[in-house]
């Protein structure tokens, strides 16, 4: 085991992927040295780093974010003194009940679980400016900041396996090769690792898929903290076909919301970066209207927009065997999805875990590629796999109602209602149903398996079974305006995107 404990161990980046590696690593009893390519965190407040901290290599640090309830239960176990940090920061735990639709509230009991359901939530900077300033207090932990790796050092053994033996960066003003044993990439969805190795002969392949959708966040803040606006029947979270909207309660009395839009809905998304339209889009929307108005809250923020999301799944085996040794991805560089469904920070958290787990087990280098991508693939895949059909279905039903000659086979309908009239009344009527499907969401459970189980699925073919009229109460409030009505209102024309598709 000592020996394994003085291996030289680089990870590069230093973002929420990188930290959550380093800090698996080091409660292990390990030495490693995180190369960060931007400069040091501020020594300031949160809301100063909100303001002023400059991360050109994370691209969405002013998007919303929230870790679900699987990272959650991952620093609770294992960093309690990071909870407390964060919370102390303005963090917010949102638990289960808070949740829950209103009718469910009224008679909800909580049960032995319920507890695992709780999201961490705040402003991108302030959990990564706490986690970051824990880590560094961490024995083990070194941070190189200002170092920008410009390539990877790798050779061919005696078996002529690939094996990776360190990078070349360059900080201040000077290049060097840095040595290590193993490399881990947690430099995200930008990196140009595994391209560097396959220009070495690793022969890594990818999958991917476009999530055809475009991300648009504001942050504000609330006048006063302590009085938020009421919940109503109509949830902070919906998805109106050609908009989704989600608003996310944050840390120190500051809130964002954020608006994601085909990118088939051309007129939409060049309008909306606009603050006023995002404003006035809002203000249509009854599940958040009453945050963003000027009596409620105050604007902190411009609008900022997130495109080209694309899920991927780097291969890194083939035939059982790795195309690289001593090479560890995690987070973004291994696997990226799209952000819709929030779980970029908790397959990272899970990476990190599964690399500190490996590295414990065994010194075969060619044993640890394989337990590594194996359990990522036991951990993930069902996860990734069911975000890429979301994806794809939610991509065809925004160019379908775009399309006037568009009419649903009966399979289609079929799916439709089991959608609509069985799954979300059943869910929205049931509390174990619900706390069965947040299980899933939150991924403490492998996705859809809470309709796998027959008690559950008779529930939900009950629901089905009784009828809309029957189950009206079980149906959410309208959600907004329809997309005429809501292009109009911001001078778009409605018709617009329509015509363009049909010359196409």
């Amino acid at each position: 085991m000592s020996a394994r404990l003085n291996e030289r161990i680089l990870v590069v980046g230093g973002g929420i992927a990188g930290l959550w590696t380093a800090l698996a690593l080091a409660r292990k009893g390990r030495e490693l040295t995180v190369l960060e390519r931007d400069p040091p965190p501020p020594e300031a407040s949160v809301d100063e780093a909100f303001e002023s901290w400059e991360r050109k290599g994370v691209g969405h640090l002013r998007h919303s974010h929230a870790f679900l309830a699987r990272l959650h239960i991952l620093i609770r176990d294992n960093y309690p003194d990071l909870m407390e940090e964060l919370l102390a920061a303005g963090c917010r735990e949102l638990k289960f009940a808070d949740g829950l639709p209103l009718t469910l509230q009224e008679n909800y009991k909580p049960v032995p679980g319920d507890e695992d359901m709780t999201i961490l939530t705040s402003r991108r900077t302030t959990l990564e400016l706490i986690t970051r300033r824990y880590a560094a207090r961490q024995q083990g932990i070194h941070f190189e900041t200002g170092a920008l790796v410009r390539g990877i050092l790798s050779e061919k053994d005696a078996a002529g396996h690939l094996r990776v033996t360190g990078v070349t960066v360059e900080q201040n003003g000077e290049t060097r090769d840095w040595l290590a044993d193993i490399v881990v990439d947690a430099a995200g969805k930008n990196s140009q690792m595994i391209e560097w190795l396959n220009e070495a002969g690793a022969g890594i392949t990818e999958e991917t898929e476009r999530a055809d959708i475009l991300y648009f966040t504001r942050h504000y803040r609330l006048h006063d903290p302590e009085s938020e606006p009421p919940r109503t029947k109509v949830p902070r979270v919906g998805d109106l076909g050609f908009i989704k909207y989600s608003l996310f309660p944050s840390d120190n009395g500051c809130f964002s919301v954020t608006l994601a839009v085909p990118e088939i809905e051309m007129e939409m998304r060049r309008a909306i970066v606009r603050p006023e339209n995002f404003d006035k889009i809002c203000a249509q929307l009854p599940g958040i209207a009453a945050w963003t108005v000027p009596e409620t809250s105050k604007p902190q923020s411009r609008v900022f927009g997130m495109g080209e999301l694309i899920s991927r799944w780097h291969h890194m085996m083939k035939d059982g065997e790795p195309r690289v040794l001593n090479f560890f991805p995690v987070g973004d560089s291994v696997i990226r999805t799209n952000p819709l469904y929030g779980r970029g920070c908790s397959f990272a958290g899970v990476a990190a875990e599964a690399l500190a787990e490996t590295l414990d087990s065994t010194d075969d280098a060619r044993t640890r590629a394989r337990l590594y991508h194996a359990q990522l693939a036991r951990e993930l895949r069902q996860h990734y796999d069911d975000m890429v059909k979301q994806d794809l279905a939610a991509t065809r039903r925004a160019r379908n109602a775009l399309d006037p000659n568009y009419k649903p086979d009966v399979k289609t309908r079929i799916f439709k209602s089991f959608a609509e009239d069985a799954i979300l009344p059943a869910v929205r009527g049931d509390v174990d149903l619900m706390r069965a499907f947040m299980r899933s969401l939150h991924m403490v459970d492998a996705p859809n398996t809470w309709m796998r189980d027959p008690r559950n699925l008779s529930k939900v073919l009950r629901t089905w079974a009784r009828g809309k009229k029957r189950n009206a109460d079980l149906y959410p409030p309208k959600l907004g305006p329809d997309r005429t009505d809501m292009l109009t209102s911001i001078g778009l024309s409605p018709t617009a995107d329509k015509e363009r598709l049909q010359s196409a």
